[in-house]
């Protein structure tokens, strides 16, 4: 019955983006063609729209067919005439939905850094592109030193989205570990935390640099599921249990928009102190489950 209920669901997923998929094809080949830097936010608006309505619509047929149990906290104080940034931790890619329960509407239009692989799926990975997420390469730390070029343009990537949130707000989520946890990864990383992977600094910093006086603060987000093991298949077989996720606002302090993460060392220091200690408290805040 469960194995059904994920094909019906896949099912609704796959329609929700078909309808909602050609006229935000339509409108990316419009902005292609639109000549003039104003006329070509006006079509970035009407694509997020667009977006919108296709995160609503699938948060609809989810809570009334998947019915999932979700225990959610939403911080007072939103709103979707500033901008945000939103910093989690990462399990699954239920995670984006769970997201979208607790924030849709009621902060702008989101924005997500992407693996550069994501850009080939089929309709989605076009629409992210006409949205102007962010599509960045994963890189260790070794792998940066030897391709410096390649690692600037994922700085570029993030700049170019910094720009755009000048002239419009918007709201960037970063999963801050870069990829879902596992135990494998965590022991891989010999990870000092008991439930989360190492905190990646380097997009948070770069972001809270160049947009830290233009937010409003920073929603941290801290989920957890009761499967110790849970997958987005699972979640649309309606078999994933309870889903929580706590919240709450942290302001933006002047050092880290007036930092320099990139050239300062003791700059660099005083961020990673900051997204270290945000995580150990994560980490005890899961702990208590």
């Amino acid at each position: 019955m469960s194995t059904l209920r994920g094909i019906v669901s896949l099912l609704l997923l796959t329609l929700t983006t078909l309808l909602w998929g050609l006229p935000l094809l339509l409108m990316t080949l419009v902005k292609l063609v639109t000549p003039g830097h104003r006329l070509r936010l006006a079509v970035l608006k009407l694509l997020n729209a667009i977006a919108l309505n296709w995160i609503g619509l699938n948060l609809w047929w989810m809570r009334h067919w998947l019915k999932p149990n979700l225990e959610i906290e939403i911080p007072e104080g939103l709103s979707r005439r500033q901008g945000w940034l939103v910093l989690s931790n990462h399990r699954s890619w239920t995670d984006i939905f769970v997201l979208f329960f607790a924030l849709h509407r009621r902060i702008p239009m989101p924005r997500f850094f992407l693996k550069r692989q994501l850009i080939w799926v089929p309709i989605v990975g076009l629409a992210w592109w006409a949205l102007e997420y962010p599509f960045m390469r994963r890189m260790t730390a070794e792998q940066r030193a030897r391709h410096p070029h390649l690692a600037r343009r994922d700085q570029e990537a993030t700049e170019r989205m910094c720009r755009r949130a000048h002239e419009m707000p918007i709201a960037i989520f970063n999963f801050v570990e870069g990829t879902r946890f596992t135990a494998a990864k965590q022991a891989a990383q010999a990870s000092p935390y008991r439930h989360l992977l190492r905190p990646r600094a380097g997009g948070v910093a770069q972001v809270l640099n160049l947009l830290g006086d233009q937010l409003a603060g920073i929603i941290d987000v801290t989920l957890h599921y009761d499967n110790p093991n849970p997958s987005f298949w699972g979640y649309l077989c309606g078999r994933e249990g309870r889903i929580v996720m706590q919240t709450r606002v942290l302001p933006v302090a002047d050092w880290m928009h007036d930092g320099n993460y990139q050239d300062n060392a003791s700059d660099k220091e005083r961020f990673h102190s900051w997204i270290n200690a945000l995580w150990q408290q994560k980490d005890e805040r899961l702990s208590r489950f």
